[in-house]
């Protein structure tokens, strides 16, 4: 359960913080947040990838039509994983896209340059 109070306040505060760079994206952390957080429990844990993760990728995959959006989804994200801090496993992260059979236009990593997704 504590877990859980940790992801919505990691939520809240992205969507806080983030909120004032979407000005040219109609994409927002809260909706990018949402959308990813079934991965949340995978990404930390391990276990079996949810299908509501998937899901979740794909759908935030094709909202993300325009450069301003992907490179919103990229900076939400980034500042999603940094977030977790030690609890992120990188490589779990990265493999998310290639598990759930979805193409993303940039990696997911810590170390991603927003600024060059296109």
């Amino acid at each position: 359960m504590a877990g859980v109070m940790k992801l919505a306040c990691l939520v809240l505060a992205c969507m806080i913080v983030a909120g004032p760079i979407t000005a040219n994206a109609a994409l927002t952390c809260g909706t990018v947040n949402s959308n990813v957080a079934p991965c949340i429990g995978y990404i930390t844990q391990g276990g079996t990838l949810p299908g509501a993760c998937c899901t979740g990728v794909s759908k935030l995959n094709s909202m993300a039509r325009t450069t301003p959006d992907r490179q919103q989804a990229c900076r939400c994200l980034e500042t999603a994983a940094r977030a977790l801090g030690p609890n992120l496993n990188a490589g779990r992260a990265a493999g998310i896209p290639k598990a759930c059979g979805v193409s993303v236009p940039f990696p997911i990593s810590t170390n991603t340059n927003c600024n060059n997704v296109k």
